[in-house]
């Protein structure tokens, strides 16, 4: 099983970025994915999250209205969608299968 972000990059804020998820090794339409975050020196915290058919989604209260998560089942892939984005959205961010972490892609929001 494997997932790596990427997308990660430095931003302004206000800015958008888009990060992305590519996976292998295990039935992507199985399983839900979800978005995890880890600032410097606070604990990883969870993102967003979008079912297995991509018809269910949730999102933490610091990014809803401004972070979009979806899928794309044939490519095996998922996406964040993140605007608005504020300094305090700088971190590492993760993809995730119930189980299993991939490399993460850092996302830094400054001017």
């Amino acid at each position: 099983v494997q997932l790596q972000a990427s997308g990660g990059g430095l931003v302004q804020p206000g800015g958008s970025l888009r990060l992305s998820c590519a996976t292998s090794g295990f039935i992507f339409d199985d399983y839900a994915i979800a978005w995890f975050r880890q600032a410097p020196g606070k604990e990883r915290e969870g993102v967003a999250c979008v079912g297995s058919s991509g018809e269910g989604t949730y999102y933490a209260d610091t990014v809803k209205g401004r972070f979009t998560v979806s899928r794309n089942n044939p490519e095996n892939t998922a996406a964040l969608q993140m605007d608005s984005l504020k300094p305090e959205d700088t971190a590492i961010y993760y993809c995730n299968r119930y189980g299993y972490w991939g490399q993460g892609t850092l996302v830094t929001v400054s001017s």
